[in-house]
């Protein structure tokens, strides 16, 4: 029997989170299980450097992203399915994937709720033009692959055929869980990209707060960035091949997110590694969030600022309430949220279709 010619088109390369977490880690196992596989991103490592660094990529280096997808266009007749990230082309029109439903079958994987670019963007253009350019794109896929519910719900207004949740999960072999070491100073930590530091923006009263009232310092895995907090503040640079141990540093990991129609789309992925991790987590009570967080099991949710400084203080005050938070999280994302397990079901899925 022939290898099945899978093609995935993300959105990014390997270094780009979605993108990573979505279809690179998964690359192993595919071609472990002999599928043929290729990958080709839309933009590349040099834009997110451009971007992670604050900088413009520039016009010239977009548009030759706009033309290498173009010519993959032309080869997408010898896979036996193509797997998109979001969408062919940003901020264009649906015509390539119009193009594409006609000569093979392809599927489309969202983890964020970029249908928002359009019908919330603020670009009068945009909204003129397109504002349910991703309605389309689900409807003429073959699949929809949804990291939660609220992308999901989206998926089903729009009419697509068939949608299956795949939350975004983490490798077990690389996350271990953390040492419960009772430290009078306890390390509350955050982990996320450049582009998600505004949410920490909220959190700076709470922490100052609770500098002035307990023994604490903040640590935070980005890059450069700093925030304006008052107390012992690390900063880490975010590696792949770090972020693991840069958690374990944390006693307690934090994910606050305003209500925001782009912020319910998201999949709560740094909860689920710092749970991973056997941390203890408060969080937003926004989206994909109250999934993964048991209220008072596994983490707490906290909406008010009262609320946060009552969640934390809880946790700081309490080692053996942050260890039981800690192996309850650990053990939700070891039975939901495996690399393993999400890849048995997705192969499952892919075998269907290719014997279509």
């Amino acid at each position: 029997m022939s290898k099945k010619k899978l093609l995935f088109l993300p959105k990014y390369p390997r270094k780009g989170a979605s993108s990573r977490l979505r279809t690179f880690q998964f690359l192993p196992l595919w071609e472990k299980e002999g599928y043929a596989v290729s990958v080709i991103p839309f933009f590349t490592e040099e834009y997110l450097y451009k971007i992670y660094s604050h900088q413009s990529p520039g016009y010239l280096h977009v548009l030759k992203c706009y033309f290498r997808r173009f010519f993959v266009l032309f080869t997408v007749r010898k896979y036996d399915l193509i797997i998109i990230e979001k969408e062919i082309f940003p901020y264009l029109p649906a015509f390539a994937e119009w193009f594409l439903s006609k000569v093979n079958r392809y599927w489309v994987d969202y983890d964020d709720a970029v249908f928002h670019n359009y019908d919330q963007k603020d670009n009068f253009m945009v909204n003129l033009l397109m504002p349910k350019k991703i309605d389309h794109v689900m409807k003429m896929a073959d699949m929809v692959i949804a990291g939660n519910t609220y992308l999901k719900t989206r998926a089903e207004l729009a009419g697509a055929r068939k949608i299956e949740v795949f939350p975004t999960v983490i490798d077990p072999i690389k996350y271990k869980a953390r040492n419960s070491v009772e430290s009078k100073i306890i390390t509350i930590g955050w982990i996320g990209s450049p582009s998600t530091l505004k949410y920490l923006d909220p959190m700076v009263p709470i922490l100052n707060w609770l500098h002035e009232h307990y023994s604490i310092k903040f640590l935070l895995v980005n890059g450069t960035s700093k925030i304006k907090f008052k107390g012992d503040l690390e900063s880490i640079i975010w590696t792949e091949e770090g972020e693991v141990d840069a958690i374990l540093k944390m006693d307690i990991g934090i994910m606050p997110l305003p209500d925001n129609p782009w912020e319910r789309g998201k999949c709560a992925y740094k909860l689920i590694q710092y749970m991973a991790c056997g941390l203890p987590v408060v969080a937003s009570p926004i989206g994909m969030n109250n999934d993964v967080v048991i209220h008072g099991e596994n983490g707490f949710l906290a909406n008010s600022n009262e609320e946060w400084i009552s969640a934390l203080g809880k946790l700081i005050q309490d080692p053996k309430l942050r260890k039981g938070f800690g192996e309850a999280g650990r053990k939700k994302v070891l039975k939901e949220f495996t690399l393993e397990g999400n890849f048995e079901r997705y192969k499952k899925l892919v075998d269907q279709e290719s014997t279509k």
